[in-house]
């Protein structure tokens, strides 16, 4: 009589768990960086709305704003989302946009505007101090 194998052996389900546990040690990082991304984009979207306050600012009164109040916008707490504390305008109508725990409490990204000959542009950086970190960027404010 022949004896039919019933199953598994040891081995290979043991072959089987290193390779789960080898995709898992390679994939999470890479999925908590997308998410971290995912979020410094979010921040971004909400400052597109301050970027119009301060530029129709600047049009209508040849200089930037330094206050969300003076561009026309509600408070800086009150543009808020589960990954951003703030968005708020600076000095030169600077936007700095303050991220909570879901990105790193507490870092920023400055969106800093230029008037160039009746178009504005916007140049999006880190802060020197507290800056998101680079790999959380997006390519536009590399």
């Amino acid at each position: 009589m022949k004896h039919l194998q019933q199953g598994f052996t040891l081995i290979e389900l043991m072959i089987v768990v290193a390779i789960i546990g080898i995709l898992a040690a390679i994939g999470l990082p890479a999925y908590q960086d997308y998410t971290k991304r995912a979020y410094v984009s979010e921040g971004l979207s909400l400052a597109s709305a301050a970027k119009t306050a301060v530029t129709e600012y600047y049009a209508s009164q040849g200089l930037w704003p330094t206050t969300n109040t003076e561009a026309g916008m509600v408070s800086s707490t009150s543009i808020i989302s589960s990954a951003v504390k703030s968005v708020a305008v600076g000095p030169s109508g600077v936007v700095t946009i303050t991220y909570a725990a879901k990105v790193k409490d507490g870092t920023q990204v400055a969106l800093t505007p230029t008037d160039n000959q009746g178009s504005i542009s916007w140049v999006c950086a880190t802060t020197a101090s507290n800056g998101v970190p680079s790999k959380w960027l997006p390519k536009s404010c590399l």
